[in-house]
Parts: C-alpha cells; structure tokens; sequence
C-alpha cells in the first residue's frame, strides 16, 4: 500500500479495515480467509475512480461482501469433507469489544455456529442488516437482489437464527466468573464442583480437523461431559497450563501443552451455567492466536 498520508484510496480503506474484516469474519467463519477477502478487495479498490464514488464506506462494503460470498460457497464445500466437529477460527478480541454486548455477541462461538446454517446470501444479509445496520439498498447492492427480496431474506434469516441462538444474555462478568470456577474445578479434579459450574444440558464441541484428537461430535449433558472432560485430562502426557484472554468478544482460555500451544477453548454462559464448551485443537486454526499470543508474552 502507498503512503495513507498522501493517497485517498489507502486513506479511506486504512478506515474502514476493521469494520471491513469484522464483515469478512462473520460472514466466513475464518480469520485467516477474512484477510484473504480484505487483501482482494484492496486490489479492486484501488482501480476504482473515486470522484465517482458517493459513499466510500458503502461501497467498500460491497467489495468484501460480493468477495465473501464467492469464497463462503467454496468454504461450504470444504466443510462439507471436514473431519469431525467445525467450529470457527478463533479470534482474539480487545476488551471495548467485550464491553459492547451486540458486537461481541455478534462474533461469538454460539452465534458463529448458528450462521452456519444459513444459506451464503441470507449469511450475508443477517450479518449487514443486524450487526452493522447496513441499509436495505446498501445489502441489495452487495448482494445482487432487489431491496424487496433483502427484506424478505433478513426477516427470514432473522427467524431462523432467533429460533437457534442461546436466548440468554449475561454479563461478561459472569462470564469470567463461571470460566474461572470451571478452570479451578478442572485443574483440581472436583467432580463435583464441575458439575455445579455447569448448565443440566451443557454442549461440549471439540475441533481437532482430523489433525489432533478430539471428540468427533458433540458431547450433551453435564455428568457425561464433565466425566469427559476430567478423564480426558487424565490421559494427558504432559502439563496443561491454561491463561484468560478474550476471544471472540468474550472470556477464554489459551491452553498450553508443556509450553507449547494446544488450544483455545471458550464458553456460553447462561442463567444455569456454562450451556456449551468450545475447544478448538486444529493447528490450521491456531496460527492467528498463536503468534499474538507470543507477541503478548514479550
């Protein structure tokens, strides 16, 4: 990129970059091919007449969206072949987002999950229209469907991800609170004091990508997952250590093996509990939080 100072186009994208990647992310699930999105849409940026362009921002938005979308259906057939459960790549998040409850719930583990059972296009529009407001014509410019249709699509998708999501919103306190009497009831072997942190239908799901072991599909049900839990970290050769952070607009662990990263692992917590675990194990998946973590620690 040339000089932002100088240049209008590296200016106006340098901008709006975070609210371009947050699009990509949401829509894709991946950080790595969020910035894979951003990195395209720069390339067209750059060849359009600006003294044409009414609305920078929205315009911008255009780019990543339509580029999101051609990269979610190849995304949608690789997952189609993935080993195991899918969870997102995760994201480490700074702490105003964990303070804006929309924005962290709209990056949260929970809420990722549910967008993927939406199809490409009604992904899309929920993203623009709920977490960022984007107007109806705006969606329909990016999308490539009447302002019409996008209505129909948004309330639709809206419908769907409402039936789905957890409804129960805490306070990232008590999200703190309940993944640190988690942590203390694993790393002391207490039974019981795991069950008590934990919700009667708990939802444990375990991302290896077909790379490091986990459990292939979800584990439902506090006695089962907690057994699971606790007599999985049995088996372990070598010493789990475990460090919060937040991650994808919430609290979370970064867990190491003998120093070495093995994971990151995240909760939803409602009224009675932690109500669902999400541990990714996948290599592919930790590149990002690994090398800030390492960053971190200098």
């Amino acid at each position: 990129m040339s000089d932002p100072a100088t240049d209008p186009a590296t200016a106006t994208f340098v901008a709006h970059r975070n609210l371009l990647f947050t699009v990509a992310y949401e829509m894709l699930g991946s950080a790595a091919d969020a910035e894979d999105v951003l990195q395209e849409t720069w390339l067209r940026w750059v060849d359009v007449d600006l003294g044409r362009v009414r609305d920078k921002r929205a315009y911008l938005v255009r780019i990543t969206t339509r580029q999101a979308l051609n990269r979610l259906r190849t995304l949608r057939r690789r997952k189609e072949a993935y080993v195991g459960s899918w969870l997102p790549e995760p994201l480490l998040t700074a702490p105003d987002v964990a303070e804006d409850v929309e924005l962290a719930e709209s990056v949260s583990m929970a809420l990722m999950l549910v967008l993927e059972t939406l199809s490409p296009t009604e992904r899309a529009v929920f993203v623009l229209r709920d977490a960022f407001e984007v107007s109806y014509d705006e969606i329909a410019a990016a999308v490539g469907r009447s302002p019409a249709a996008v209505r129909q699509i948004a309330h639709r998708a809206r419908q769907h991800v409402s039936a789905r999501r957890p409804r129960e919103v805490v306070s990232p306190g008590e999200t703190r609170a309940a993944l640190e009497s988690f942590q203390r009831a694993v790393e002391t072997g207490d039974l019981q004091a795991l069950l008590d942190v934990l919700a009667p239908e708990v939802v444990l799901v375990a991302d290896g990508g077909g790379v490091r072991q986990a459990v292939p599909r979800p584990i439902v049900g506090a006695d089962k997952v907690a057994r699971m839990i606790l007599g999985g970290l049995r088996k372990v050769p070598g010493r789990l250590t475990a460090a919060a952070t937040l991650l994808n607009g919430g609290p979370a662990l970064v867990v190491h093996l003998d120093g070495e990263l093995d994971g990151v692992l995240a909760v939803r917590v409602g009224k009675a509990g932690i109500g669902g675990i999400y541990y990714v194990r996948n290599p592919e998946k930790l590149t990002r939080v690994g090398s800030e973590t390492r960053l971190a620690r200098r």
